[in-house]
């Protein structure tokens, strides 16, 4: 049987070729489309498990090392920060705090500051504290009593501000007058309280702080009253000054508050020992009959009626003692030693307690 046979044309051969190289650019992209899915795969993989590194890095404390004082300067780099946490023991890794700071922009949103930081905090917790500014803060407590210099060298104490500015500051007219206060300085009105500060505060935010609590604690019925008494508001705080001073038992404020109160109405010396320290410029703790007899502004055995200004700061039972004295007819008292005192109406009577109680003999 014959055949019949096809002439081998050029056409033909360029159809054979091609579907040949077609076949093999399908292999090709086949084998680049799973290398693809099988990079991708690993790259998700990567970032997965880098994802769940973060998050235990993030949330999980370095360790159980005690707090910390971090201080973060303004303008500190992040990298210059997060390596001294590293080297506190407060986070375990730089280039991971580095990175979840970054993420969440956090690396330059610093607040400059004083900060208490521990290892047994997370990351996130570390990074919400400095960017959102809870910096460290110093407890400072103002007992009542306590003069302008003690509350000075108290805050010096606490290091948040420096003494000799604070008291600077305390004596500026141009202040004093901005709070519509009388007197020279701001001794009376530095309301004692407990204060939290953080370090290196302005002297005036301390000071303000303080008369803001002052003028809370001074409603206005206390101004009411003052008016009835006769007294303005500096007078009363001046008094109260005194009688925080001279108070041993609270319980015997407003007794201490009449004894002042007869002696100004029948127009006697306050003959207050305080108010003699308070002009004593450098006072050993022992006062004598020299100093009794030495004028000075505050002398209130050489001058009448009340001293020119507060002696001190006091509290607010003293000024509402001031403000409501018992109803008394005594005009003296005298310590008894133990923190009380015996009250009398006549001279006679306290000098037979000033023998018995002071100089330690019974009466004949």
């Amino acid at each position: 049987m014959v055949h019949a046979t096809y002439p081998f044309t050029q056409s033909s051969t360029f159809d054979m070729l091609g579907l040949y190289f077609a076949k093999g650019t399908h292999r090709l992209l086949k084998r680049l489309v799973f290398i693809s899915i099988g990079l991708l795969l690993v790259v998700a993989f990567g970032v997965a498990a880098l994802w769940i590194d973060m998050q235990r890095f993030a949330h999980r404390p370095a360790g159980p090392n005690a707090p910390r004082i971090v201080t973060v300067t303004s303008g500190e780099a992040f990298s210059t920060l997060a390596t001294k946490l590293k080297k506190k023991g407060i986070i375990s890794s730089v280039w991971r705090f580095k990175l979840i700071a970054r993420v969440n922009g956090d690396d330059t949103r610093l607040k400059a500051g004083e900060y208490e930081l521990a290892a047994t905090m997370p990351p996130v917790q570390i990074l919400d504290i400095l960017v959102t500014g809870k910096v460290l803060l110093h407890r400072i407590v103002v007992p009542e009593g306590f003069t302008l210099a003690q509350v000075a060298a108290q805050i010096a104490h606490s290091g948040v501000a420096d003494a000799a500015a604070f008291e600077t500051l305390a004596k500026d007219p141009a202040l004093i007058t901005e709070f519509g206060l009388a007197g020279s300085n701001l001794e009376g009105y530095l309301f004692p309280d407990t204060y939290y500060f953080p370090r290196n505060v302005p002297a005036r935010t301390l000071i303000e702080t303080m008369v803001r609590r002052f003028e809370e604690q001074f409603p206005p019925q206390w101004k009411q009253r003052a008016e009835e008494l006769g007294m303005t508001v500096h007078q009363v705080v001046t008094l109260a000054s005194i009688i925080e001073k001279e108070t041993g038992d609270p319980s015997e404020r407003a007794l201490i508050a009449s004894v002042f109160h007869n002696r100004l109405k029948k127009k006697m010396r306050l003959q207050s020992d305080p108010t003699v320290i308070y002009g004593i410029a450098q006072f050993d703790g022992n006062i004598t009959r020299r100093h009794l007899n030495t004028p000075t502004p505050f002398n209130t055995y050489q001058i009448g009626g009340l001293p020119p200004g507060p002696i001190a700061n006091p509290g607010k039972a003293s000024i509402e003692a001031t403000l409501y004295p018992a109803q008394t007819r005594f005009l003296y008292f005298v310590s008894k030693t133990n923190g009380t005192h015996h009250f009398s109406t006549s001279l006679k009577e306290h000098n037979r307690a000033v023998r018995k109680y002071q100089l330690r003999r019974k009466t004949p």
